[in-house]
């Protein structure tokens, strides 16, 4: 039984999932790997962006994976951990520009 609710282990078992839907699991592997393919995006930059949205949407799995793949690709330390602070801003910027929500609606309520 696992310490907690990841288990590194689970990753290996993500081709998996086509087992319950084959046909729409096969289309998003195909999918999946043509995405990652070199076009106008190296394979190591897209691995940049990919480390970074795992972290933006908190992915313990994708951070694995993608830091594997990102060291493999021979990326530094400070330019994964540059990728991280860009989502970490990213992140927290569309946080912070909702207030302007928050100010919209205060100003109304309060006028």
């Amino acid at each position: 039984m696992a310490n907690h609710y990841y288990d590194a282990k689970d990753l290996k078992k993500f081709k998996n999932v086509t087992e319950w839907q084959e046909e729409l699991g096969n289309k998003f592997f195909d999918w999946y790997g043509a995405v990652f393919k070199e076009g106008a995006l190296t394979e190591r930059e897209k691995t940049l962006i990919a480390l970074a949205v795992s972290h933006a949407v908190k992915c313990p799995y994708c951070i694995d994976a993608y830091t594997n793949s990102a060291v493999k690709k021979g990326v530094e330390e400070p330019e994964m951990m540059e990728a991280v602070h860009v989502a970490s801003a990213i992140a927290g910027g569309a946080v912070l520009v909702h207030g302007v929500q928050m100010m919209n609606k205060a100003e109304e309520l309060l006028m």
